[in-house]
């Protein structure tokens, strides 16, 4: 296993309001996560810091996640933890009335591999060369899509597509979406919007596929063809890569 995970603030923002990092704990269980916060006065980034720290303490003080639905329950359980944690720091601190954050995870083990999703960050497997989108975008545009109303086309232009229907410290409860992922793959990628609205899936797959390049670098020149095609958004990647012939 190669792993690689970078943010970077884009050439638009003030300042960076993503977090974004990927742990391995004592069993060679690994955990990637990207948060892109929101919210005034720097708020979104204490969002998207709390997700992270929180559930990364949570995951190496830990020697396993134990079994599938251990982990499920696991990750649900901490993700309203972090929710709640949120929705109280906003009380608390009038100034970050309003924020939040996004959240995208995936859980690596031996004999499993989960993601869970909030908001619109968004994570991927690779497979035979090609990325495949496994979450699913909490936004209006995409419920629109959904419901006939928008084609995808339309929705990557719609004026209205980063208005989100879900998000951590929106509401009381957090309803964090599960996927169960095959593990026969060549890597999992984890990204804020800052990368997927500068740079198309092709566009991505071909660096990630540059076998001239070391994981880093393939990293640093997707932020750097983010940056080039505008930047707009804060840009946060997490990328693991597993080696041909690996045993999972």
């Amino acid at each position: 296993m190669k792993s690689f995970y970078l943010t970077d603030a884009g050439k638009v923002r003030s300042h960076n309001e993503d977090s974004v990092t990927i742990l391995k704990n004592s069993n060679n269980e690994y955990l990637l996560m990207v948060a892109d916060g929101m919210g005034g006065h720097r708020a979104g980034e204490v969002a998207s810091s709390m997700a992270v720290t929180h559930l990364g303490k949570r995951f190496t003080s830990i020697s396993s996640v134990g079994s599938k639905l251990d982990a499920v329950n696991w990750l649900t359980d901490n993700v309203n933890e972090i929710n709640k944690n949120i929705l109280e720091y906003a009380d608390t601190n009038p100034d970050s009335k309003g924020l939040g954050t996004t959240l995208v995870v995936a859980l690596l083990t031996k004999e499993y591999l989960i993601f869970g999703n909030i908001g619109d960050s968004s994570g991927y497997v690779l497979k035979n060369k090609k990325l495949h989108k496994i979450t699913k975008d909490h936004t209006l545009v995409n419920l629109l899509v959904q419901a006939g109303d928008l084609t995808e086309e339309e929705a990557k232009f719609h004026p209205k597509k980063n208005v989100l229907m879900k998000a951590l410290g929106a509401s009381e409860k957090a309803e964090l979406d599960i996927f169960d992922v095959e593990t026969d793959i060549e890597g999992i990628l984890l990204c804020s919007d800052g990368l997927t609205n500068m740079l198309t899936n092709e566009q991505i797959e071909k660096v990630l596929e540059d076998n001239e390049l070391e994981i880093e670098e393939k990293i640093i020149k997707l932020i750097r063809k983010s940056n080039a095609r505008g930047g707009t958004d804060n840009i946060s990647v997490a990328y693991l890569s597993l080696e041909s012939g690996e045993s999972k």
